[in-house]
């Protein structure tokens, strides 16, 4: 077991990655109106940075910093659902265009390409795409919102004064299954929503420099983004039906 850090460490190590915080808040707000306050989630994130710093075991072979962005991320968007910032209207709006996106690949048997979703609902494809720009807020442009929004993905809630590093032989597995699916649900993206899914996630490239690197301007990435998302979203309700 590692050896426990004096009040002085820890404190040195709480302020070392504020930035961290910040950085994570500024990725997951990216798309949200001025209505949601920055720094309320950034105190939200420090709280997640003291859990983490508190519960560290360097023993387990894991770097802090994952650790922590783990934590982080996790109390942020917690506080973020909590607020039920988003009308209504535009969550069912983003529902619905998971839900047609999901029944036509599965009609289609490929990814629907933008004029035959925008067909199903009944719109445009330049009013489809305003839309899309609209319910990328709501989206908060992340993959863990697929999570929230599938409860059968959702992680079961921890028992008082579990740590969150821990995980059971069966809790493992079903993160592997759950990770697996993910990742098929990635593959079947079309070539260019897979390609910014990879920059943005795993390059970690603003929208603003993928816009610069593809060549287009950071709304349309933001609406490409949206559409992906959205896809993912479908393609994890029709496999799980």
């Amino acid at each position: 077991m590692a050896q426990p850090m004096n009040e002085q460490e820890r404190d040195s190590l709480i302020e070392e990655h504020v930035d961290l915080v910040r950085y994570i808040v500024g990725r997951v707000t990216v798309t949200l109106p001025e209505s949601v306050d920055r720094e309320d989630l950034v105190s939200a994130g420090i709280i997640g940075l003291i859990k983490a710093v508190d519960r560290f075991d360097p023993a387990r072979g894991v770097k802090f910093e994952t650790y922590a962005s783990t934590v982080i991320r996790g109390e942020v968007m917690e506080s973020l659902r909590a607020r039920d910032w988003a009308p209504r209207s535009l969550r069912r709006q983003g529902r619905e265009i998971a839900r047609t996106i999901g029944e036509l690949e599965a009609q289609l048997g490929y990814p629907p390409s933008d004029e035959e979703i925008a067909e199903a609902l009944q719109m445009d494809v330049a009013e489809y795409h305003e839309v899309l720009g609209k319910i990328s807020g709501t989206l908060v442009l992340s993959l863990d919102e697929i999570m929230e929004n599938q409860p059968h993905l959702r992680p079961k809630p921890m028992k008082s004064g579990q740590d969150v590093s821990y995980k059971n032989p069966a809790d493992a597995l079903e993160q592997a299954e759950i990770q697996q699916m993910i990742a098929q649900a990635i593959e079947q993206l079309p070539e260019r929503e897979k390609h910014i899914i990879a920059l943005y996630y795993q390059e970690d490239l603003t929208l603003r420099e993928i816009g610069e690197v593809l060549g287009v301007t950071e709304s349309r990435i933001c609406q490409v983004h949206a559409q992906a998302i959205s896809r993912l979203h479908g393609y994890l309700s029709s496999h799980l039906e």
